[in-house]
């Protein structure tokens, strides 16, 4: 199978509407960080620990995973520092769908409450790396009526 093809049959399959719900040895877990040689550290919902897996060779060079991307993983039993394996890619219409059936992991909703205070507005300083002209009110003033 030449690379164009295999590569054609990989997107169809992530952008295909299959919504169907990760199975009992399946969960959702969100990626980290990329750790090289097609390992990502990923955060499960489920009790929130930290472990490696492994992206499949069907997806190698030709999806790119990033921070912050959800997927469905599949867990290996005799995995020590390899725990599961990635079986799927879940794009915004997968996490829609599955918030809406309810499956979704409550730990990873996007709730950002961006709450501004005049308390936060007196810590900002300003970009650090600049530096500042003090300009006062009578010299702004004086200048401006010559």
């Amino acid at each position: 199978m030449s690379r164009v093809v295999k590569l054609k049959h990989v997107k169809r399959e992530i952008e295909l509407d299959d919504f169907s719900q990760p199975t009992d040895n399946q969960e959702i877990v969100k990626i980290i960080s990329s750790k090289g040689n097609n390992l990502h550290e990923v955060e499960s919902a489920l009790g929130m620990n930290k472990f490696l897996v492994s992206m499949p060779t069907k997806f190698r060079k030709n999806v790119w995973i990033k921070r912050g991307n959800f997927v469905i993983v599949e867990r290996i039993p005799e995995g020590d520092k390899v725990k599961a394996e990635i079986v799927r890619i879940l794009t915004d219409e997968h996490i829609k769908e599955f918030t809406k059936d309810g499956i979704w992991p409550k730990e990873f909703t996007k709730k950002r409450c961006h709450e501004e205070s005049d308390d936060d507005l007196d810590n900002f300083k300003g970009n650090l790396n600049r530096k500042t002209l003090d300009v006062s009110e009578e010299e702004s003033s004086s200048s401006e009526s010559e």
